[in-house]
This record gives structure tokens, C-alpha cells and sequence, in this order.
């Protein structure tokens, strides 16, 4: 997550949730008990979503991967 957020040159606070109390009582709010977790205005990405990311910093998206391939000869 920071390597993606570093390598597109957006700016970000890192908060270590257990270091930071305030930090771990605002996931809790939000109901969320993983990390990483990115607000993005009122929108909260919960894990690294990099397509998310990417639509919701306006960035293009990202190139889609090919999956397995089917119908083999």
C-alpha cells in the first residue's frame, strides 16, 4: 500500500494503530478490525484495493491481469 501511494506520488499519513489509540478507536467505528485501511474523502478502502485506489484518486486504471486460460486443445 505505501509503495503504490509512494510510487504515484500521493500523500498520505501513516497512523500505527498500536501506537495510536485514537487511530484504533476510529476502525473501530468504522467496524473494521484489519489493516491497511485508506479514507479517501467520506470513502474508507478496507485492504489494498488497487483498483478502488485508483478510481477514487483519478488515477487510470490499473492494467487488467490475464487469468487461466480456458478451452485447451
Amino acid at each position: 500500500m505505501k509503495g503504490f501511494l509512494s510510487e504515484n506520488g500521493i500523500a498520505y499519513v501513516e497512523r500505527d494503530v498500536m501506537e495510536d489509540a485514537v487511530a484504533l478507536r476510529e476502525l473501530e467505528e468504522l467496524g473494521v478490525m484489519t489493516t491497511p485501511v485508506v479514507r479517501v474523502g467520506d470513502e474508507v478502502v478496507v485492504g489494498f484495493d488497487r483498483a478502488r485506489l485508483s478510481a477514487l484518486l483519478g488515477m487510470d486504471p490499473p492494467p487488467r491481469q490475464a487469468g487461466p486460460c480456458c478451452g485447451g486443445g
